[in-house]
């Protein structure tokens, strides 16, 4: 599928071509849209309707581990299904890709900012 639009006039050839493609554009977003989470539903709120903790501080933080593993094993065994021709889609393997990047860059940034605090309540007085 070429997405380049042609140089030229306004011709009506050409408008129909970005109509075309316009509308080719819209059905792979609808068809992104509709791509399932991963199993295991909904994410579990870190804190419950009553009020309280959810659980422990490191049980979330296990959680949000567990779910930055499973991205990056997704991508990994949709860019190996790619590579074998049983995918087709080449946006659904950027796509996770993307995820499992995006995923990974937020835990390194979670982690530099919970080493930072470290380091503050380390060099606390007592």
């Amino acid at each position: 599928m070429s997405t380049a639009i042609p140089p030229g006039g306004g011709s009506a050839g050409s408008v129909q071509e970005i109509i075309a493609l316009r509308r080719q554009l819209i059905d792979q977003s609808e068809a992104l849209k509709g791509l399932q989470p991963p199993t295991g539903g909904a994410a579990k709120p870190a804190i419950d309707p009553a009020g309280g903790a959810a659980g422990s501080f490191a049980d979330t933080l296990s959680q949000a581990l567990s779910s930055v593993n499973d991205a990056q094993s997704r991508s990994s065994q949709i860019g190996e299904a790619y590579q074998r021709g049983e995918v087709a889609d080449v946006a659904q393997v950027m796509l996770a890709r993307e995820e499992a990047g995006i995923a990974f860059e937020a835990t390194l940034q979670v982690r530099n900012k919970l080493l930072t605090a470290y380091q503050d309540v380390m060099r606390m007085g007592i």
